[in-house]
């Protein structure tokens, strides 16, 4: 690969691949980055594509499915997302350079030294016909950090106008400037628990939060999910979808209880997460993800801490994460730092990302 062509101000068209741990759909983004004073960026195009039949099935079983069939997912989500990419760039008539590519968590404990994203980036690569960048967080893990959260470097050069920015997506996490530092954690389980909530009424979301505003948050509820141990081990630290699977779902199947007063309970605890987790004198954060279209929770935020989130343009909001993957993939081209020791907790910051050629 002829690294020189990443070098200098660009412009640079990458294209960003997510899959988040909702599970609702593929992300993709094609985004022009131009470096000068600092960096910018343009969003070309950008859409989600639904996981259906058995793919749909492969993402929402990943966890819990045989080894064998869980390698066969790896491949087939990489076959999908290389066919998607190119459908899209023939439809746009837009060729991005490289992709950066997140791939579908599906295991996530650092702890035990492991992570692992399903959507094999070779596959993605040799379909697409582009060279992409993918596994960002195995190299983290094995410095002895977290491997994640990934985003901050991209808040950090992509949106310094912001005091914070919050992500509200199948995780919330936060990530913000503290002195000569970047400070980000996975703050608590988001869409993720209000998605299973909703399921058990037959709908996928809870559109503008309405079954929430329609229940009522439960002291004793709110109070057990936030005395779980997560909430008070210090940063750097982030969730998978095994912790909410064991640790917090658990909690929110006690079917004698209404979905609505569930709802408004999980919601109740989310908010005060972020709020507890918004460091003092922030005044502009930045709200992206998902979440940020359940109007509930936006305002149990503002009634606890009003006025200071910030809610950008649609495409931020729903592309921003394929964005910054986009943009981590193109410093992994130019060999600059993309992984930030002080959020993940790492020995070192470093460059990560495995290279694939078409």
């Amino acid at each position: 690969m002829n690294t020189n062509m990443f070098c200098g101000e660009g412009p640079f068209v990458v294209a960003g691949l997510m899959s988040g741990t909702s599970g609702d759909g593929l992300d993709l983004a094609l985004v022009e980055f131009r470096k000068g004073e600092k960096w910018s960026y343009q969003i070309l195009h950008a859409e989600t594509i639904s996981y259906q039949g058995e793919l749909l099935r492969f993402v929402e079983e990943s966890i819990i499915v045989e080894s064998e069939r869980l390698l066969e997912f790896h491949f087939e989500l990489g076959r999908f997302m290389g066919q998607q990419l190119k459908r899209t760039c023939d439809k746009t008539g837009i060729t991005p350079v490289l992709v950066g590519s997140h791939g579908h968590t599906v295991f996530h404990q650092p702890q035990r030294g492991f992570t692992f994203q399903a959507g094999h980036a070779g596959l993605v690569a040799n379909i697409s016909g582009i060279p992409v960048c993918g596994d960002f967080r195995s190299q983290d893990v094995s410095l002895g950090g977290n491997g994640a959260p990934l985003v901050p470097i991209g808040d950090e050069l992509l949106f310094p106008e912001f005091d914070a920015c919050l992500n509200l997506g199948g995780i919330a996490n936060i990530s913000f400037r503290k002195g000569h530092t970047r400070k980000a954690f996975d703050i608590c389980v988001a869409n993720m628990a209000m998605n299973y909530l909703s399921g058990k009424v037959g709908k996928e979301y809870d559109k503008g939060g309405a079954i929430a505003a329609s229940g009522k948050a439960l002291p004793e509820l709110v109070q057990a999910l936030s005395d779980l141990d997560y909430f008070s081990r210090p940063a750097p630290k982030s969730l998978g979808r095994e912790w909410f699977e064991h640790t917090m779902k658990p909690l929110l199947e006690n079917e004698v209880l209404s979905v609505p007063d569930r709802l408004a309970s999980f919601v109740a605890h989310c908010a005060d997460q972020i709020s507890l987790a918004v460091p003092e004198l922030c005044r502009k954060v930045l709200v992206t993800g998902g979440g940020t279209w359940n109007d509930y929770l936006l305002k149990e935020l503002n009634n606890r801490i009003p006025g200071i989130w910030q809610v950008p343009a649609k495409e931020v909001i729903d592309y921003k994460e394929a964005l910054v993957f986009a943009f981590l993939g193109l410093l992994r081209a130019r060999n600059e730092i993309n992984v930030l020791a002080e959020v993940t907790g790492s020995t070192e910051s470093h460059v990560a990302g495995g290279m694939y050629m078409p």
